[in-house]
């Protein structure tokens, strides 16, 4: 059974207020950017298993949810890596590319009906996301590796977005996000080795942002958007993630000094109202 509109929509914005916390994390991680990935997964799995036992006692493994692990681990293995190899902003905003790739696949294989007012909310949203990461963003020769891994990142992440919501018509949020979460850990600590980087933090500090990192952005920010993704349009649900460089713009200029101002703002409501024209757009059209 579907939930109410707004509750949808409420559970993506708050899990992409999560999720826009985490580049702040990755840039604090004192292990290998692969490595914070793998650790972002691993420590979540107690909390997930928990879900699980709570939500459905007799979740069990779907060899479908290879799917949603290998391309979150895809997802994080390349945006953990851009967001060293460019800024915030670049490796925030290129990553959210990701609802125009959605909302093609959600058309060509969904079957979704994508209506003009959906199409206009599409790209206020995305003028605002721009307009929020105008003053950081900047495309350069130096930054170009790290752009490139962003883009990429949209690509797995539209993957991931589409078989969770395929997914979710027969499993339990939490039994889906423990079972994914394990095939990432076992992927990403394979790329993490193979690469030799510093497996470790050094510091209870160190440990304490990686806790920080699997509680607040994948259990919550992640686990909402998976719940989300079964009481709506995948194609408007992705739209909402759009909310992502607004927190990761206000984090990084609490955080790291970088430039906030009233463009910033302006770009905030833009995004909100273009994600409310998507929402709009999807249910005229009966997605």
């Amino acid at each position: 059974m579907r939930a109410p509109k707004k509750v949808a929509v409420a559970a993506l914005l708050a899990g992409a207020t999560a999720i826009g916390l985490a580049p702040i994390f990755v840039r604090l991680s004192e292990t290998g950017s692969t490595a914070t990935a793998f650790w972002r997964v691993t420590l979540s799995v107690p909390f997930l298993w928990l879900w699980m036992r709570v939500e459905n006692p007799g979740g069990r493994f779907d060899w479908a949810m290879l799917w949603p692990g290998v391309f979150f681990a895809g997802d994080l293995a390349v945006w953990h890596a851009s967001i060293r190899w460019t800024s915030v902003a670049n490796a925030t905003l290129l990553a959210n590319a990701a609802p125009i790739f959605v909302a093609l696949v959600a058309w060509l294989w969904l079957g979704e009906r994508l209506r003009g007012t959906f199409l206009m909310g599409l790209v206020i949203a995305l003028a605002g996301a721009v307009l929020v990461m105008r003053a950081s963003f900047a495309l350069s020769h130096q930054d170009f590796k790290g752009d490139l891994l962003a883009v990429a990142t949209a690509l797995f992440y539209t993957g991931y977005q589409i078989s969770v919501k395929q997914l979710r018509v027969k499993h339990a949020t939490g039994t889906l996000m423990f079972w994914s979460a394990l095939v990432s850990a076992l992927v990403l600590l394979t790329v993490a080795l193979a690469l030799g980087e510093t497996m470790m933090p050094a510091t209870t500090r160190g440990w304490s942002v990686l806790l920080a990192l699997a509680v607040i952005s994948h259990v919550g920010g992640q686990g909402l958007i998976a719940w989300a993704l079964a009481h709506g349009p995948a194609s408007a649900s992705s739209v909402s993630l759009l909310w992502q460089p607004v927190v990761a713009a206000f984090m990084a200029w609490l955080v790291f000094g970088e430039l906030l101002s009233g463009t910033h703002a302006v770009g905030a409501v833009v995004v909100l109202a273009g994600i409310y024209l998507a929402w709009r757009g999807s249910y005229e059209s009966g997605g």
